[in-house]
């Protein structure tokens, strides 16, 4: 989605409204250790996708239990937010801190053979003296 000064601002406050939401006026024991990560608010105010972040073994029942909320959290937020229309609420999982964790824990289990120093063409540097050295 085009995002400008106005979409940035309107996805801000939906995420720092539903986050509240969900922290301090939702009791279900599902949504215990969830982030809110992310909302994009469509231009008209009618959809707002919200992605939530969890432990991957977790995700099916955070996404259920949102699902269940989530006529609650339209609700309240409706309280909340001073526009004319509720959006309509998807929930999305957030795994960017998975992948994150993935490729980190790739560049530490790298071979050896990447720590070799290399000279301009690639070729690892042997450290004897060659005839052109000389």
């Amino acid at each position: 989605m085009k995002q400008n000064s106005n979409t940035r601002r309107l996805n801000e406050v939906a995420r720092e409204e539903i986050a509240s939401i969900v922290m301090f006026e939702i009791s279900d024991p599902r949504l215990d250790m969830i982030t809110i990560t992310a909302t994009e608010v469509s231009v008209d105010r009618s959809v707002c996708h919200v992605y939530v972040s969890t432990e991957p073994e977790r995700y099916e029942e955070v996404l259920a239990g949102l699902e269940s909320a989530k006529g609650r959290i339209r609700s309240r937020l409706a309280k909340k937010l001073s526009w004319r229309i509720t959006p309509e609420l998807f929930f999305h999982i957030d795994n960017s801190a998975d992948e994150a964790e993935r490729i980190a824990r790739a560049l530490q289990d790298r071979p050896e053979f990447v720590d070799i120093e290399k000279d301009e063409a690639g070729y690892p540097i042997t450290g004897e003296d060659t005839e052109e050295d000389k």
